[in-house]
């Protein structure tokens, strides 16, 4: 019995992969049950065994990318300090992508459906406004005393932006050219950009 379960873990989970995989070059659109089990190595009654339908393997697929997505941010944000500059602010925020980046592979497929279903949210986003939630606080609580003055809907939105260019980024032709340097690279390239977008404008007063 265990190793039955066993197995049919390992298929489980190799058919969240290949839906991962698949899902991240070109989303739900055209995508077929075949293309699915073959990359997973199983037959299509795999499909309705573990899923019950093709719809509701993508959309598990889909949640569990974003859960893991949104637990690497929560954690590495709650490991900042009360001192974090905003550098590591930053850095810490764009972490799980600039990992997935500097990984490739399936880390980067998880990645690049994790941008696909943030620019397009799917059925059930709600589940996870909780952890939305969470990451919000942490990095109002954070930015606040870097930027006094910004107030808290503003920084909502500079953070809401910053997501946002990470979404497109990964994308993007030049998320192809990033996943091609070295990890401290990208991390030099992103973090100053994150950084950037969560400072904004300086204002007549900065200038000063």
């Amino acid at each position: 019995m265990d190793l039955r379960r066993e197995a049919g873990q390992r298929t489980r989970d190799a058919l969240q992969m290949a839906a991962l995989e698949l899902l991240a070059q070109r989303g739900q659109g055209g995508l077929t049950l075949r293309e699915i089990t073959d990359l997973a190595g199983a037959n299509v009654a795999a499909v309705s065994y573990h899923f019950g339908s093709l719809k509701a393997l993508c959309d598990e697929a889909i949640e569990h990318a974003l859960e893991r997505y949104l637990d690497s941010q929560i954690q590495a944000l709650s490991s900042l300090g009360p001192d974090s500059t905003l550098q590591e602010i930053a850095a810490a925020f764009a972490g799980p992508m600039m990992d997935a980046l500097a990984a490739r592979g399936q880390d980067l497929a998880v990645m690049r459906t994790v941008a696909r279903v943030g620019i397009d949210p799917p059925q059930g986003w709600e589940r996870l406004a909780d952890k939305f939630d969470q990451i919000r606080s942490q990095v109002l609580q954070r930015l606040t005393p870097h930027l006094t003055g910004v107030d808290d809907q503003e920084l909502i939105f500079r953070t809401r932006c910053a997501a946002g260019l990470l979404n497109w980024l990964v994308l993007a032709p030049i998320g192809a050219e990033l996943a091609l340097m070295p990890a401290e690279q990208i991390e030099r390239q992103l973090v100053a950009v994150v950084a950037g977008a969560f400072r904004g404008a300086p204002t007549v007063t900065d200038l000063d």
